[in-house]
Order: C-alpha cells, then sequence, then structure tokens
C-alpha cells in the first residue's frame, strides 16, 4: 500500500502556498465556527467542560470563551465542545465531518500560545482541514457505521493545525499524525439516548491534536504509518477504504473549498430534505408527506416521535414537520419547552409527525456520500399533490451561500446572547485575521469570563 502517512505528512509540514481561493474559503470557516463557538459557550454542557478544564491547572495561554484563560490544551477542549453543541457548525459531505470545531480551536490555542501571526492561523486551519477531510473520505463510508468522523479524523486534522503552527518538519509532522491516530475515538452509540459524547468527540479531538503536535515537537515518536499500516487507522476503523483519497490532487483541491454551512439548528443529513420542504410549503392543509432518503443517513435521523430537543434535531421527520408548520428550523423549533416525555407537544407539529413516512431509497444511497439526496411528496387534503427533489441543501459549493448570509447567521446567533457590542468586537477582530501579527489577543477580549 502506499506510503500515505509519509506524504500527508511532507505536504503539511511543506509550507504549502495557499491559493487565494482556499484562504477566502478559510476566513469564512472561521467566521462560521466562530458563531457557533460563542454561542455555544454559555450552553450547559460547555460549561461543564469549562469547569472541569479548569481543573486541569492554572494557565493564560490561550482563550476560552466566556470563561477567561486556560492552557492550550484546554481551551481547545472547552471551546471545541462549545462549537458543536448547537449543531450549526460546518460539514463536510464526502468525510461526513465537522472539521470547524475540531480543527480551529485547536488551531487557536496554539496561535495564540506561540504568538503566530493570523496568517499562519489561517493557514493552519486550511491544513487541518485539509488531513481531516482526506482522512474521513479514504474511510468514508463503512467508517461512519460505528465511528463518529469528527472524533477520529479529526483529531489527524487537529494535529496538522497545530503542527503546522509549532512549524514540525516532516518527521514530526508524521509523529504527529501517529500520536493523533493512536488517539482517535469517538463511537455513535451516543446517539441511541442523546448523550453528551457528541459534544466530547470535538473537543477531545483538538486537545488530542494539541497533545500530540507538542509530543513530537520534543521529539516523542508516532506509528509512522498509523493510516495505512497492518494494524493502523484504516483496517482497524473501516471494512473498505480508499488510500488513494489521502493524495488525489495534493496540493490542488484544497478541501476547505469543498466545506458546507448548515442553515438550520440540527444534523446535516436532515438539511436537504428541510429545503425541499420549505420550497414546497403549502398554505394548504397537509394530509400526508412522504420523505426518501438515503441510508446512512437515515440511521442517525430515523426518529420519529422525539422527546426532547437532541432527539429533534436528529429526526428527519420533526425537521420536515417542524419546517413545514412554521417555515423554519432554527433554535426556537428545537427549544426544550415544545417535548414532553410521550413526543412532541406542539399539536401542529405532532399532527404532521403521525402524516408523514420516510423511507429509504436505493438510488438516493448510491448517491451518498457524494450528494446527501432527498424526494419529498405531499399530498393536501384536496387530493392535490405537490412534489420535490434535491441532492445538496443550501450551503453546500453546489448550491452555495453568500458571506452576507453567513453574517447575518453570526448575528443571529450571538447578538441575543451577547449585544450588539460583542458582535462588532469579534467581527472587527474576524476582519482582521490577515494582519494580526500576534493571534494572542484577537479574540481575548470578546466576551468577558462571567458572560
Amino acid at each position: 500500500m502506499p506510503d500515505v502517512t509519509r506524504c500527508l505528512a511532507e505536504f503539511l509540514a511543506g509550507s504549502p502556498a495557499l491559493p487565494a481561493e482556499a484562504r477566502e474559503e478559510t476566513r469564512r470557516a472561521v467566521l462560521d465556527w466562530l458563531g457557533s463557538a460563542l454561542a455555544g459557550s454559555i450552553e450547559a454542557p460547555a460549561r461543564m467542560a469549562q469547569r472541569v478544564a479548569a481543573s486541569f491547572g492554572k494557565s493564560a495561554e490561550a482563550t476560552v470563551f466566556s470563561a477567561g484563560r486556560a492552557s492550550a490544551v484546554a481551551a481547545a477542549f472547552s471551546n471545541g465542545i462549545a462549537t458543536h453543541i448547537l449543531e450549526f457548525d460546518d460539514v463536510h459531505k464526502g468525510s461526513t465531518l465537522h472539521a470547524a470545531a475540531p480543527v480551529i480551536p485547536a488551531a487557536l490555542a496554539v496561535a495564540e500560545r506561540e504568538h503566530s501571526s493570523g496568517r499562519k492561523f489561517l493557514t493552519a486551519v486550511a491544513l487541518g482541514y485539509e488531513a481531516a477531510l482526506r482522512v474521513g473520505a479514504a474511510v468514508n463510508p463503512s467508517h461512519y457505521r460505528y465511528w463518529h468522523p469528527t472524533g477520529t479524523a479529526a483529531t489527524f486534522g487537529a494535529a496538522a493545525a497545530a503542527g503546522s503552527l509549532l512549524g514540525l518538519n516532516a518527521i514530526e509532522m508524521r509523529n504527529a499524525l501517529g500520536s493523533a491516530g493512536t488517539q482517535a475515538a469517538g463511537l455513535w452509540e451516543f446517539n441511541a439516548d442523546g448523550s453528551m459524547s457528541k459534544h466530547l468527540h470535538p473537543g477531545k479531538a483538538a486537545m488530542n491534536g494539541i497533545l500530540s503536535a507538542d509530543l513530537a515537537r520534543e521529539g516523542f515518536t508516532g506509528a509512522p504509518r498509523i493510516l495505512e499500516g497492518e494494524r493502523g487507522f484504516f483496517r482497524a476503523m473501516s471494512e473498505s477504504h480508499d488510500a488513494g483519497r489521502i493524495t488525489d490532487r495534493l496540493g490542488e483541491q484544497w478541501k476547505v473549498t469543498e466545506n458546507c454551512y448548515k442553515l438550520h439548528s440540527c444534523c446535516g443529513h436532515t438539511h436537504t430534505a428541510i429545503d425541499v420542504a420549505l420550497d414546497l410549503r403549502p398554505a394548504g392543509e397537509i394530509a400526508a408527506i412522504e420523505i426518501d432518503t438515503y441510508g446512512p443517513g437515515f440511521e442517525i435521523v430515523k426518529e420519529m416521535n422525539p422527546r426532547s430537543p437532541y432527539q429533534a434535531k436528529f429526526s428527519l421527520a420533526y425537521c420536515v414537520a417542524a419546517a413545514l408548520a412554521e417555515g423554519r428550523a432554527g433554535l426556537d423549533q428545537f427549544s426544550a419547552d415544545r417535548f414532553a416525555s410521550d413526543g412532541v407537544r406542539d399539536a401542529k407539529i405532532a399532527a404532521l409527525l403521525a402524516r408523514t413516512r420516510v423511507a429509504v431509497a436505493p438510488d438516493l444511497t448510491a448517491k451518498y456520500p457524494a450528494a446527501w439526496p432527498t424526494r419529498i411528496s405531499i399530498r393536501l387534503a384536496d387530493g392535490s399533490k405537490l412534489q420535490g427533489g434535491s441532492d445538496y441543501p443550501r450551503g453546500n459549493p453546489e448550491n452555495p451561500v453568500s458571506t452576507e448570509a453567513l453574517l447575518e447567521k453570526f448575528t443571529a446567533l450571538v447578538r441575543p446572547r451577547f449585544g450588539a457590542d460583542t458582535v462588532k468586537r469579534a467581527l472587527d477582530a474576524w476582519r482582521s485575521l490577515e494582519e494580526l501579527d500576534d493571534m494572542a489577543p484577537a479574540f481575548s477580549d470578546i466576551l468577558p469570563a462571567t458572560a
């Protein structure tokens, strides 16, 4: 098998020039991440993580949003968890991986600690996406059956981002990848009851990525064939893999340009259907809803009667019903007061759920993961029928969203929680990234520790 771990490490350590398109998309990725990280930082799971991170030891190396400062690993851990809570962070189709939550907190924490420039920070983020998404794509889709790629493959991305900022050479970067791979973990069992493990995965990936890079800088060795080895990541964590996805157009096609931005506050496997439902949304009474989807996505979002906000975010039927009933699937549609132990409280949405059928369509499954397709048929009470379908939700490169829309999303997330002044401070810092000589103060004063 080709020595893909070495090839990837050499590329990551080679200080590749970031093309203009990739640099701009990285800036957009940071903007999108920042909104989720700030808004998520005051949610209960984030507060729990912040208290635990504080017990790691007193340090002021890096910013913990809403909780002061901590060591780089503690900050990355806390901010990684915060980013993934609201289900608004980005996703990549080919790898089924949320890169921002593990990669950008790792990059920011190390950039602050090392007093790196804004341009180096952006390059590190792009390289982190490159490693995470290529590794995720190489083992997808079989890996996805049991493993959450945001906790597994993204550990490589966090290590790559941290290693770039530390200036690791090719041998050191290979060691960092080796240590990252042996720590890669994240099982889907949390989805059975909606436990907080999903939030933990990116935080731990970010933390382990920094640990791997720091160890490599000290000369600590990692498995040099961690990806392709006989007992490496590929064989251990997938039924089938394609090592060629690691090196295919490496340095030519930057993976960050394939990034997908989420405009609904729920699992990405529901988004195409939500968009189609919104396009079809009728004025008349709905008698029946039929949704066709793809198999791997259905396994994650097959809940038909959610009893909690978390279950609702992973219920394709609920997300479509909410979109049809209320014209959106935002944070309000997943508030705790909408659910009870016996299911959905809202009578209109509950009635639509009772009239909804979700099925797996083999032709749609065949398109995954290159596309995340859906078909929807709505029969009205008067007997008329509405039908629609799409392969891609809004926010995908094939169905792009503007930077202005991402700015609106950011403001909608941050202003209600922290006010207009925080929005301005955060956006001023984001806009100045490429001119910064030192990332340490960039985001340090956006939120007070008691926010």
